[in-house]
Formats: C-alpha cells, sequence, structure tokens
C-alpha cells in the first residue's frame, strides 16, 4: 500500500472518528441518540437512514422457469413480505414512533408516531430539557466616552475595552428540579484616573436550582410523554402487523382466486369440446338424414356461447395474476416478471373438517392477538397518563429556589492613578491576574447566598379546566370506541366460524350436485342417441354440468378464503402462515 492510500484511509477513519459518519452494517435504533464518545461531533450530525429498495427480490427469479412463475402459497407470501409496497410503507411507521420517544427522552414534545398519537399535548410539558445545556458568549468592546468633568475618571475621555465571557451550563430532571451552573468572567482596560486597577480581572460563579412544588412535581407530569411515546411506539408495531395480516391476506386470497379461475378456465374448456363435440355429431346426422338441420344450428350457437365464456374466464385469469404480482411485486412492470405466466402450484382439493374452537376460546385468542384490541388498549392507558397529567397542571406553580455566588476581583495597579496624590493603593490580595480572581471566586472569598418561593396563582385558570375536561371526554370516548371495537371483533369471528362451517357443507353438496349433473349428462347423450331425448335437453344437461363443476370450484375456493378470515378474525395469520414478527418487520424470510 503506497503513502497516499495510507493517508487516504487515515483521512476517512479520523473524518468517521471525528463527524460520526455512517458506518455500515449500523443495526437502526431511533429511540437511542448518537453519544459523543467515541465520535464527538455524532450528536451534531444526521442519522443515516438507508435509501429504500424499490427493485422485486431475487426470489422470483428463482422460481421462474421456462417463462413461467411457478407459486406455491407459501412462496407468495414470502414475496408478498419481501416485495409489497405497502408493508414497506408501513415498516417505516415503527421508526417514526422510535424518533418521538427519543424526542420526549430530550424533553420535546411527541409530533405524531408513524400514523399514530398526535403532536396536540394537554396541560403543560415537562419543567425543561432533560439533555444538559452549554453555553458560552464572548463580548469584546471599546468604548470612548467624553466626561463633562474630570472629577470622577480623572479624565475627560474616558476610554474602556471591556471583555466579558459567560459559560453556562443547565439541565432539568424529571422530579421538576432544575440546576444550573454559571461562570463569568471579565477583564477591562481603562485610562481614568481613579481606577485601583488596569487591567482589573472579574469572575464570579453561581450554582442555583428550582424545584416544583405543586404543578409540575414528580415524575407524572414529567415523565409523561416518554411514556406515551412508548406507547404510541407499541401501537405503532400493532398498526404495522396489522398491515401485514390484511396483506398477506389479500396475498392468500388472491393466490386462491387464481386457482378459481384457472380451474373455471379448465372447466369451460370442456364444455366447449362437448359442445362441438355435439355439433360434429349432429353434423354428421343431419348429412345422412337422421337429425333436422335446424339441429346444428342450436349445436353452432351452443359452442357460440360456451366459446364466449371461456374469454370471459380467460380474461378473468389475466386480470387475476396482475392482481397477484402487484401485492407480490415492487414493480410489476419488471420485464423479468411482466409477461410471465403465474402457475400455481397447490390445489383446491377437499378439505378436512373444519377446526372447531368454542367460541369463547375463539373470543379469547382474539381479544389477545388482534392488532386492533391491543391498540385500543394502549390507547386507553395513554389517555390515563394524559388525564393524571393535566389534574397536576391545574394546581397553582409553586417554586423553590436557591442560589449560591462566589465573586472574586483582581488587577494590576493603575500605573496611571500613581501621580494622584489622592490614590490609596489596593489591598493586597487583589493584587494579580485572572487566575487569582478566579480563585476567590470558587474559594467563596465573596459569597452570595439566597433562597426563595415563587407562588403564580392563575386567577379562573379557565385553560388548565378546559384541558381536564378535554381530556376525560377523550378518555370516555376511547372507553365507548374501545367496546365498539370488541363488539366488532366478537361479531367477526362468530360470523368468520359460522361462515367456515357452512363453507365445509357446502362442498359436499357442491361435488354431489356434480356427480349427479354428470350423471344426467351421460344418460341424456345415451338417451339421444337412441332418439328418446332432444338437442335441447343435452345442450341444457351440459350447462347443468358446467355450472355444477364451477360451483364445486368455488365452494372450495371460498372454504379457504373462510379459512383465511377466521384467521384474520382471530388474530393469528402470522404464525398460520409460518411468519414471525422480526421476518415481519425486517423483511427478511427463510423458507
Amino acid at each position: 500500500m503506497t503513502r497516499t492510500s495510507l493517508r487516504r484511509a487515515a483521512a476517512v477513519i479520523l473524518a468517521i472518528l471525528l463527524l460520526g459518519l455512517p458506518l455500515p452494517a449500523q443495526n437502526l435504533d431511533f429511540t437511542k441518540g448518537r453519544r459523543h464518545f467515541p465520535f464527538f461531533f455524532a450528536p451534531y450530525t444526521a442519522r443515516h437512514v438507508p435509501q429504500p429498495s424499490l427493485t422485486n427480490s431475487p426470489r422470483i427469479e428463482t422460481l421462474t422457469r421456462d417463462g413461467k412463475l411457478y407459486l406455491s402459497l407459501q412462496d407468495a407470501i414470502f414475496l408478498a413480505l419481501e416485495n409489497n409496497l405497502d408493508i414497506a410503507v408501513a415498516r417505516y411507521g415503527p421508526d417514526i414512533a422510535e424518533t418521538d420517544v427519543l424526542r420526549t427522552q430530550g424533553g420535546g414534545l411527541a409530533r405524531g408516531a408513524g400514523g399514530v398519537g398526535t403532536a396536540t399535548a394537554l396541560g403543560g410539558g415537562p419543567v425543561g430539557s432533560f439533555d444538559p445545556t452549554i453555553s458560552y458568549s464572548l463580548n469584546w468592546t471599546r468604548r470612548d466616552i467624553p466626561q463633562t468633568t474630570n472629577f470622577i475618571t480623572g479624565t475627560n475621555e474616558l476610554k474602556t475595552t471591556p471583555m466579558t465571557n459567560n459559560v453556562t451550563i443547565s439541565q432539568s430532571f424529571a422530579t421538576g428540579t432544575s440546576v444550573s451552573f454559571i461562570f463569568d468572567a471579565s477583564r477591562t482596560s481603562t485610562n481614568s484616573l481613579r481606577s485601583s486597577f488596569n487591567p482589573s480581572f472579574g469572575s464570579s460563579m453561581q450554582v442555583g436550582f428550582s424545584q416544583r412544588l405543586l404543578s409540575g412535581f414528580g415524575f407524572g407530569p414529567n415523565l409523561r410523554f416518554i411514556r406515551v411515546a412508548k406507547n404510541n411506539k407499541q401501537i405503532s408495531d400493532q398498526t404495522f402487523l396489522q398491515q401485514v395480516m390484511d396483506i398477506i391476506s389479500n396475498v392468500k386470497n388472491a393466490y386462491w382466486e387464481l386457482v378459481f379461475v384457472r380451474e373455471d378456465v379448465k372447466v369451460k374448456e370442456q364444455s366447449l369440446a362437448l359442445a362441438e363435440r355435439l355439433h360434429q355429431d349432429n353434423r354428421r346426422q343431419v348429412e345422412i338424414g337422421t337429425l333436422a338441420p335446424i339441429e346444428v344450428v342450436r349445436a353452432e350457437s351452443e359452442v357460440a356461447r360456451t366459446r364466449q365464456d371461456l374469454i370471459v374466464s380467460q380474461t378473468s385469469l389475466l386480470q387475476q395474476q396482475i392482481t397477484l404480482k402487484d401485492l407480490i411485486a415492487k414493480n410489476p412492470m419488471d420485464p423479468l416478471l411482466a409477461l410471465v405466466e403465474v402457475i400455481p402450484t397447490e390445489a383446491v382439493e377437499t378439505p378436512e373438517m373444519p377446526e372447531v374452537i368454542p367460541i369463547q376460546d375463539a373470543i379469547q385468542i382474539a381479544m389477545e392477538k388482534r392488532p386492533e384490541i391491543i391498540q385500543a388498549q394502549v390507547d386507553l392507558k395513554n389517555r390515563g397518563i394524559t388525564i393524571s397529567a393535566v389534574k397536576n397542571s391545574m394546581l397553582p406553580t409553586l417554586d423553590a429556589f436557591g442560589f449560591y455566588t462566589g465573586s472574586g476581583l483582581a488587577g494590576q495597579i493603575n500605573q496611571l492613578a500613581l501621580s494622584d496624590p489622592f490614590f490609596t493603593p489596593p489591598d493586597p490580595q487583589f493584587i494579580g491576574g485572572f487566575n487569582r480572581s478566579v480563585t476567590q471566586a470558587w474559594q467563596g472569598d465573596f459569597p452570595n447566598y439566597g433562597f426563595g418561593v415563587t407562588l403564580t396563582i392563575p386567577l379562573k385558570n379557565r385553560s388548565a379546566q378546559a384541558d381536564t375536561a378535554r381530556a376525560l371526554i377523550e378518555e370516555r370516548q376511547a372507553q365507548v370506541r374501545y367496546r365498539r371495537t370488541v363488539n366488532s371483533m366478537i361479531v367477526e369471528v362468530r360470523n368468520t366460524q359460522v361462515a367456515l362451517e357452512q363453507n365445509r357443507a357446502r362442498i359436499e353438496a357442491a361435488e354431489k350436485s356434480r356427480r349427479l349433473f354428470q350423471e344426467t349428462l351421460e344418460a341424456e347423450q345415451k338417451k339421444f342417441q337412441l332418439g328418446a331425448s332432444t338437442i335441447f335437453q343435452v345442450i341444457q344437461a351440459q350447462r347443468d354440468l358446467s355450472q355444477a363443476a364451477t360451483q364445486e370450484v368455488r365452494a372450495r375456493v371460498d372454504f379457504k378464503r373462510a379459512q383465511v378470515a377466521f384467521d384474520r378474525a382471530l388474530g393469528r395469520t402470522l404464525e398460520r402462515s409460518s411468519i414471525s414478527v422480526e421476518g415481519a418487520q425486517t423483511g427478511v424470510v427463510n423458507p
């Protein structure tokens, strides 16, 4: 490695250490702020947020063979987790909620957590910033002031050059306490003959505190926004899981609908084949004179009708593929996907008896797992925290405060004043430089201290009354909303359970109906060949069989959809889809 390369590498490392530039492979946790060590300037630089990936995952190419995308249901679910843009958008919600946690930990107000919560705060906020603050000021001035008399300054043109420095460190705490440390230092040069020092050095050190005793006292009102922000993070997590459940349910439904339309195309193809065979048989019979020509026209009409039904079914197949591609791809127009035919590898077989769960147990499962229920429960906790805080804000403000200040003064004897017959040399303890001044202040040679209380009583107190009333009203509203959510969940669980049982019974009835219509068609065809039936009866039997076959497939697919709805109602969509919460959050899944 050349010296130039070494210098470049050293420069990059130095920039990272000093500026806190983003390092690769970081796990983003926005609830934790960046610290000064080991990157001193890290808290003053923006966090690295990766750019979103808008290209389809490699899994699509892996599953594509000979221009066809072969998909199992689990493959479709995994592709949705990796590529679905609605899920990708929802993943940012918890991160946004984490920024509110970090902001409130510093004493700020929440800005609204990823689609949940609100930035409007009832009552007062924390007593101050929980992050320590250091401020420094430097002021240099040159003054040239004419004097009406030289009795006071010994000159008619007073010239001074003061330079002042100030350092202030302050911080507030969750108990309602605020502390501060202030250091002042000054240096002043002058041409006054009456000044004992030139230059003179002054300094002071002050330690102060204040403590809320009524409104704003204690952890409750001061940690309120942190607790609410953390709860909003839970709500945002549940909102994300709810979105994932909805998308996965949509993917399952779209997959089974694709299976249905493919089977329906096969049914329509069989119907067309039967109509064409009947048409050919009729033409032969007309040619040999055993059938009237009108029967050929009827058969041709049936061929046209079944061909039209096939075209409609094929169109539905193309549309359903587009719907499924949109759910499992970030870019459905990707050349690797746009013209690819989707082939589902799973068929709708006759299912076993549906899962039987007592209704009370099903409701209990939903109460524990449904994201909407958990969101409403956490929201009620937030309402309680808010009510406690706004009640505290109704109290008068009573602050206890105290301070201690040490002062110092030093300087060199003013040489200009030595010619003044009235000049008196200063006390030797004041002769010196800046260090002597600071030592006096630090040792408390010239102390000042005090304490007191400040009481503020808002007459009428209408703002606080309004905030408290609103907080209570909103809590009552949230309680009713929670009950409404629970009731809706109960109705959904009961309805989906009934639908699951009914759709299983439909399958048995549809299978039997299809078998009977198959036997009817075969009987009508034999009778027609013997001259005991008419072409109309044969065509009607073909139509009945086609409809029965479609209804059989429809019943099986509806049972699958009922299972999807039942799992969604119980809040167990993820576990029934072999998806972990971590996999849903990261979008990284392993079959």
